[in-house]
């Protein structure tokens, strides 16, 4: 290899790079969704107006959802406002033929909450952060 220059990405250059596995991928395995790619995400807000709760996550390209991020206000934790949302976005993924959910999780987050609500953990990065478990988990609807 030579005559090649590594350089940080610009967001376009990202874009190309987004665009070409994508459609890699889905020329080795069709998409079974239109669009593609789905936002999924929520928030609930207080009285207030103040958003204490909120999920980002996303239905893809074979009808698979994935969550990025599942957050409650520290003073307003286990008040069940987790659970409404995980179940918003899980209900909204089924309604559109999602069966798999899948997510990613540290041993200091939520591990114990997604057991609760059915998902399993399908692999392990130990020592990420250093002294931390890293779990992957998944749940089929």
């Amino acid at each position: 290899m030579k005559g090649f220059i590594i350089e940080e990405s610009t967001r376009k250059e990202c874009q190309i790079v987004d665009d070409g596995i994508v459609k890699y991928n889905c020329s080795k395995v069709p998409f079974t969704q239109e669009p593609h790619f789905l936002p999924i995400n929520r928030v609930i807000r207080s009285i207030d107006g103040d958003v204490i709760a909120g999920i980002n996550s996303v239905l893809y390209c074979w009808n698979c959802l994935y969550v990025d991020i599942l957050w409650v206000k520290e003073d307003f934790r286990k008040e069940g406002y987790g659970s409404a949302l995980i179940n918003e976005v899980e209900n909204i993924a089924k309604q559109k033929g999602c069966k798999l959910v899948h997510l990613d999780t540290f041993d200091f987050q939520a591990k114990d909450f997604y057991l609760k609500h059915g998902y399993e953990v399908f692999g392990i990065l130990d020592d990420c952060p250093s002294e931390h478990k890293h779990y992957y988990m998944k749940k089929n609807l």
